[in-house]
């Protein structure tokens, strides 16, 4: 019985054009950046926004998790899922403000954006950004900021981007 639903919800996704909401890396020359010693590494030709996103990921990656932390104006100590998401779009020029996890489901444009996606869920939000997860863990993950090439499930989340990234 489970097959054919799973069948079904396959061809309403490929006919509508929603897309699978599971993060899978994928390496693509000169659009992925490049992952050394924790840290993500921008591609030359990423967008100034892109490089500024991933150098704020950089300052935070590595800082612990705590519930709330990094939804302040002004730097942090920790943080959560939807404070390290907000604290690297303000970083960017992206948004002027934080938000909580089931903000982001309408934040921005729908759909996967070519430098900066936002997978988003009640509970729970990350980033890709050139194609590298940013997320503050998942599923035996150490917990807070951190970059990763893991795939992962993101069930029930909307996938978003910026305008024009």
């Amino acid at each position: 019985m489970l097959r054919p639903i799973l069948l079904l919800l396959c061809a309403v996704i490929l006919l509508t054009g929603c897309e699978s909401p599971s993060y899978v890396y994928r390496y693509v020359p000169g659009k992925t950046a490049a992952l050394q010693g924790g840290y993500a590494v921008a591609p030359p030709a990423a967008p100034e926004r892109v490089k500024l996103a991933i150098a704020a990921a950089n300052r935070i990656a590595g800082s612990p998790y705590r519930r709330g932390g990094g939804h302040g104006v002004g730097e942090d100590s920790a943080f959560d899922c939807s404070g390290s998401t907000s604290y690297v779009l303000r970083a960017a020029g992206l948004m002027a403000t934080s938000m909580p996890s089931s903000g982001f489901r309408r934040f921005g444009e729908s759909g996967a954006g070519e430098w900066i996606s936002i997978y988003a869920r009640r509970g729970h939000v990350f980033l890709v950004l050139a194609g590298l997860r940013y997320d503050t863990g998942w599923h035996g993950e150490e917990e807070g900021p951190r970059w990763t090439t893991r795939s992962r499930p993101a069930n029930g989340a909307v996938i978003r981007h910026p305008a024009g990234l």
